[in-house]
């Protein structure tokens, strides 16, 4: 079991500032994890108000579950990708929601269970995935794909530089041994980069990758992005944080074109950016973690919070 440091929900009070809680709502968490900014929601609302809790993790769900036992009239949970909202929704007959929150990153209980797989910082079966229902594992990845198709991963969803040397390096390792654990990818990791004075692990950026794509964590962002403003209700409000440079890129691009600004950056004679304004952008820049929630939770030094709320429109 993890400490209640563990379990403490990044940006806890920022999120309930902009979301702005009506006791009667109909509210969405997105990636519901341990329950923590869904416990916040539901001690908000009242009579009809409801929270519809997503994750595709189940033992994630199982954690929630303990925590928000006593708001079960308020709340409906799944056991589902939250790319799959749109059709939950009409599922539910829920036409439109006044606020929705989607939190990228990883759980601190996901870190912190050697057989998830997910840190090089405890050893476990290089396993990654957030569903366990799915086939493919980071194991197979390293086991089965190429040098090429490494590199790619590593350097698209890493940025890391070394990829190529990484990716070489870990073909000719599983010559001779396969990969099974987290401690095998980050010795060979380390190898290629060494340790160097830096207080990051060399395998950070690596461990990040391959995570992102056995769980294809940016396919179709984007696109789930837009659904989910369509589906804001007047004055409803999206929030999402972000934790690498990677997921924040797409959600401001989203915002901005949303609220009809341009996103190509081209001279004026050139742009076809829609420019159809469909909500209002919140935050400026991004809202980042206090010192002092930094100091007690470190995990949320990378988190990025970015806001919009869906403004009203005539049909004449």
């Amino acid at each position: 079991m993890g400490t209640a440091v563990d379990h403490m929900p990044v940006l806890l009070g920022e999120v309930s500032d902009f979301l702005r809680v009506r006791k009667e709502g109909v509210y969405v968490d997105c990636t519901q994890g341990s329950g923590g900014h869904s416990d916040e929601i539901l001690s908000q609302l009242e009579g009809t108000g409801q929270l519809i809790a997503l994750d595709r993790d189940q033992e994630a769900l199982d954690r929630a579950r303990e925590r928000l036992g006593s708001h079960t009239r308020n709340l409906q949970v799944f056991h589902q990708n939250f790319k799959e909202l749109p059709s939950l929704l009409s599922r539910l007959g829920v036409g439109a929601v006044d606020g929705c929150l989607l939190d990228l990153g990883v759980s601190s209980d996901q870190l912190g269970s050697p057989e998830r797989g997910f840190s090089f910082q405890l050893e476990g079966p290089i396993d990654m995935r957030m569903d366990t229902r799915q086939e493919t594992t980071a194991a197979q990845l390293l086991n089965e794909c190429s040098v090429e198709e490494l590199a790619e991963i590593f350097w698209r969803y890493g940025e890391e530089k070394a990829a190529r040397r990484i990716a070489t390096a870990i073909v000719e390792h599983r010559k001779s041994s396969k990969f099974c654990t987290t401690t095998d990818l980050a010795q060979v990791v380390e190898k290629v980069k060494g340790r160097g004075p830096h207080r990051i692990h060399p395998a950070t950026l690596v461990f990040q990758a391959l995570r992102i794509e056995v769980n294809q964590e940016l396919v179709g962002l984007e696109e789930f992005l837009e659904q989910a403003i369509s589906l804001l209700a007047p004055q409803g409000r999206l929030v999402v944080i972000a934790f690498h440079s990677l997921e924040d890129r797409i959600v401001k691009t989203v915002f901005r074109k949303a609220a009809g600004k341009c996103v190509c950056f081209r001279p004026a004679e050139f742009c076809d950016c829609p420019r159809v304004e469909q909500v209002r952008i919140l935050t400026r820049k991004p809202v980042t973690p206090s010192p002092q929630e930094i100091e007690s939770n470190p995990r949320a030094r990378s988190a990025k919070l970015r806001a919009v709320e869906k403004i009203e429109t005539t049909d004449n």
